[in-house]
């Protein structure tokens, strides 16, 4: 479950990085929890293509945010916030993002 909830998080960050093909297999199944199967029947396609263009769609997103770190970085700022104390510096950084 971990990593589902980090992939979802991954593809809000880089998701318009994948073509239209990509994000529509990889909403389809992440987001709208259909099977690989029900993914098959409503596209024409075999299992075993969408099953490659997602898995695809994985590897894409790791190797941005290898490359770009910007889940990473968001993480760091927000520990940081936690421990601010200052209201007004919270909500501007906040705002940043």
């Amino acid at each position: 479950m971990e990593e589902v909830n980090y992939l979802v998080m991954l593809y809000d960050f880089y998701g318009e990085l994948l073509t239209d093909r990509q994000r529509q297999f990889f909403e389809d199944y992440y987001f709208n929890n259909l099977s690989l199967g029900e993914i098959s029947e409503n596209t024409g396609l075999s299992r075993n293509a969408i099953h490659k263009n997602i898995k695809n769609s994985e590897d894409k997103l790791m190797f941005y945010e290898e490359k770009l770190e910007l889940y990473k970085k968001r993480k760091i700022l927000e520990s940081v916030i936690k421990d601010i104390n200052n209201e007004d510096i919270i909500k501007k950084i906040e705002n940043l993002y």
